[in-house]
């Protein structure tokens, strides 16, 4: 169920980033259009992955899926794309030339600097996969000490 939440809140975001490229004018650039269309495809995945799941309580590999699905692809790349929506505009902040003044995030570079932590909560990409591996695939665990 908290899947919907922030599925609904990373769809805002993207109609934010897609509206930012539109005004810019980011969105003629095939690049960015490709980029734009894969965002939203990713989305579609983690929505029907989402109502896969919500019938089979106990699947111990849904909630890893998930994870996997929102901490890299939705998260991270949207961030990144959010930047490169911006161009050389987004590593400066509204106020960064006023020595004077804090230096305030606007909401992409928020974006962007927070999906990076964002792939970590709830545990690693590496740490998911080896949740699915072990409890879903019935692969052996890995030995201990094994760096």
């Amino acid at each position: 169920m908290s899947t919907l939440a922030q599925q609904i809140g990373f769809a805002e975001e993207l109609g934010r980033v897609v509206r930012a490229a539109v005004d810019s004018g980011a969105v003629d650039d095939p690049v960015v259009r490709e980029r734009l269309v894969r965002q939203w495809a990713e989305l579609r995945v983690m929505r029907w992955n989402a109502l896969r799941t919500l019938g089979r309580a106990g699947d111990a590999g849904a909630p890893s899926v998930a994870k996997l699905l929102w901490g890299g692809v939705a998260i991270s790349r949207l961030g990144e794309l959010a930047m490169a929506v911006r161009g050389v505009r987004g590593g400066v902040g509204p106020r960064e030339w006023e020595a004077s003044s804090p230096y305030e995030l606007d909401a992409f570079q928020h974006l962007f600097l927070f999906s990076r932590a964002d792939t970590v909560y709830g545990g690693s990409d590496q740490i998911q996969r080896t949740i699915i591996a072990e409890r879903v695939l019935g692969l052996p665990r890995e030995p201990k000490g094994v760096v």
